[in-house]
């Protein structure tokens, strides 16, 4: 039994799923919000109470925002900022008795879609959030890719690529540069400048994607991922972009959706 808990800036979701993948118990309360002490109490909570539920003892992943530093092991860039600067991962350790595998929130999307989602025939998967902010996370033979700086993936935070006359100026990004993806591609810009100049600027973006890593499916999560015209318009756009005379990257939607980081969590035990 594997147990995988999302940890969100609102909500924290727990659940228990089978070796087949089925979830067997699902819970959910509200994040103490701003309280760290609290928030480690409530994954443990969570976990302790499905186990009793279940009369069975699991193995517990955690999908977070942010992730862990290489060089101390505390957490950096969750914007949840009570968690940085925080030892996440031994606390939550100490707190349930057990190990806990700790993985980015976008990772565990990717994760949870190429071991028995979307893309669970794919070897190299690449998985996007389109929401709140711009997400990645990189999968490979069922595997995350955490890099050797734990960014693998974090394409939010690339340059726009070739600017258009309808992009400029190059557009502040609260990491202190300009023209970042994700001022671009985040929920808000979709809203503000509709589908076409979204569409074109996603396609130079997956393009680059496509170059560097060459994925065989890339699935789109996310609130915008909800849009019909992605998937439509999406592999001619790139095709203009990537440096190649044929495209075989799929683009596809989620299977499941917002439980994704719920379920990829608790497939970071599928070793």
């Amino acid at each position: 039994m594997r147990i995988g808990v999302d940890l969100g800036g609102t909500k924290i979701e727990a659940a228990a799923l089978d070796s087949s993948g089925a979830v067997r118990v699902r819970r959910r309360v509200a994040t103490p919000a701003g309280d760290y002490a609290a928030t480690v109490d409530a994954v443990a909570s969570l976990v302790r109470a499905i186990e009793t539920e279940l009369g069975a003892t699991a193995t517990v992943g955690v999908g977070t925002p942010g992730a862990r530093s290489l060089v101390d092991g505390l957490m950096k860039n969750a914007n949840s900022t009570c968690l940085n600067g925080r030892p996440l991962k031994e606390d939550l350790e100490r707190a349930t008795g057990r190990d806990i595998r700790i993985a980015n929130d976008a990772n565990c999307f990717a994760l949870s879609e190429a071991v028995d989602g979307a893309a669970r025939d794919a070897s190299v998967v690449f998985g996007v959030i389109l929401g709140t902010g711009v997400g990645g996370g990189i999968v490979v033979d069922r595997r995350v890719v955490t890099g050797a700086n734990a960014i693998a993936g974090e394409w939010g935070h690339n340059p726009l690529a070739l600017p258009e006359a309808f992009d400029m100026p190059l557009r502040p990004c609260y990491c202190g540069r300009r023209g970042c993806i994700e001022t671009y591609l985040c929920g808000a810009a979709y809203a503000a400048d509709g589908v076409d100049a979204y569409v074109r600027r996603l396609a130079r973006s997956l393009a680059g994607v496509i170059n560097v890593l060459d994925p065989d499916v890339i699935v789109l999560g996310g609130g915008v991922s909800n849009e019909d015209r992605l998937y439509a318009d999406l592999p001619a756009l790139c095709k203009e972009f990537v440096f190649s005379d044929d495209i075989r990257t799929r683009i596809v939607r989620p299977m499941y959706g917002d439980s994704s980081g719920v379920r990829g969590a608790a497939w970071l035990w599928n070793d």
